[in-house]
């Protein structure tokens, strides 16, 4: 079961210095800079020091009063933590960056990672299911992360508990990563420190968001993506139909990833959303060797090349009349609801340049009265 492959239209960016790191953060951390700003905002400017720079004028543009980019204090304190959790901080283009994912639509611009780097240079699959998992869940996951990782497969999970865990613990000989869904050096659920402690020295854990931060319901769902979008496939052990591990395997396929489920009773719940993706036409995974033969050879397996930000043209100034700029921003929030929106549809609708529409669209996302989501949807919040 696998859905349609589109590709990112934002090429690596990489910073080369630290104080070009410590830029990118820096905007990456402000109020309303959402990944699809983050890019357009960079390649409209230049660098990030240089957005920086224009970012309050552009927030009072967007009738935001008093905006204030993120404060250096915050942003040395994020260094200080990362620097005592012996974490690295992979900026996209940079040679550690996971190549699956600066291959994705809008990737995120940068990952705080603890552990063994090298991982990232390898094919991966995913392993996800139930929390609540049973236990004959439980020993499958287990079994079949060590028999992909005897076969030379990195094992991806959430290091949540269930079958999470004991897909980690299956593979921590071969190798593991987990993507955590608060800060990399904060271990959630409590109950699962001793094996994120040994994943540190042995596999490798990676999150997007700041460092201590304590992971809130709305931190899962990029980082379901995050997990999707490192491996080849994503393979659902147990999960019921309103999951994540659903919203994951739902980001695989929009990602143009394949998608495999163990089946199970039909009278169990954990097994509802697993038996769901089958009868969908997600492979059947009974053992490992039916999640290999769905792939093609590991040699086959190679990152697609993207192009280098001096291969694209700059883009012109944009000159817009106050006239203008507000009517443009009535019509975008009158088409748009709480209900998720396509970017391209609305530009579509608008039949407006798209260049012109995205300048506005981002100073709405500034002035929070709309918000991106995953695969390139906006929803109107005010």
């Amino acid at each position: 079961m696998t859905g349609e492959a589109y590709s990112s239209t934002h090429p690596p960016l990489p910073p080369t210095t630290e104080d070009q790191r410590y830029s990118w953060l820096r905007l990456l951390r402000s109020r309303g800079i959402g990944t699809v700003t983050f890019y357009r905002l960079l390649a409209e400017y230049g660098s990030a020091q240089n957005v920086l720079e224009k970012l309050p004028e552009l927030a009072a543009t967007s009738g935001v009063k008093g905006y204030k980019i993120y404060s250096k204090d915050a942003l040395d304190a994020e260094f200080e933590n990362a620097k005592a959790a012996n974490a690295r901080l992979l900026c996209i283009g940079d040679p550690h960056y996971p190549a699956p994912l600066a291959s994705l639509p809008n990737p995120p611009p940068a990952l705080w990672a603890i552990g063994n780097l090298s991982l990232v240079t390898r094919p991966a699959i995913a392993l996800v299911g139930a929390r609540n998992a049973s236990s004959l869940g439980r020993r499958m996951a287990y079994g079949l992360a060590r028999d992909l990782g005897d076969a030379g497969y990195v094992v991806v999970s959430g290091l949540a508990r269930g079958i999470d865990a004991c897909a980690h613990e299956g593979a921590l000989a071969s190798g593991t990563i987990a993507v955590q869904g608060g800060g990399v050096d904060i271990i959630y659920p409590s109950e699962n420190t001793p094996l994120a402690m040994t994943l540190a020295e042995q596999g490798l854990r990676l999150s997007e968001q700041p460092m201590g931060l304590q992971p809130q319901a709305r931190h899962f769902p990029p980082r379901n993506r995050i997990i999707a979008g490192l491996a080849l496939a994503t393979v659902v052990v147990e999960a019921a139909i309103k999951s994540g591990s659903l919203i994951t395997a739902r980001d695989a396929l929009d990602l143009g990833r394949d998608v495999m489920a163990v089946p199970g009773h039909p009278c169990d719940g954990r097994a509802s959303g697993g038996n769901l993706l089958i009868r969908d036409g997600a492979t059947l995974v009974r053992h490992a060797e039916d999640v290999i033969e769905a792939l093609p050879s590991l040699n086959a397996h190679r990152p697609p090349q993207r192009p280098s930000v001096q291969d694209l043209p700059s883009p012109p100034p944009e000159r817009r009349s106050l006239r203008q700029t507000a009517a443009l921003h009535q019509q975008i929030l009158d088409r748009l609801a709480a209900a998720p929106t396509p970017e391209s549809q609305l530009i579509k609708d608008l039949g407006s340049p798209a260049r012109k529409v995205r300048t506005v669209l981002t100073d709405l996302e500034l002035s929070g009265e709309i918000g991106r989501e995953p695969g390139g949807v906006i929803i109107k919040k005010r």
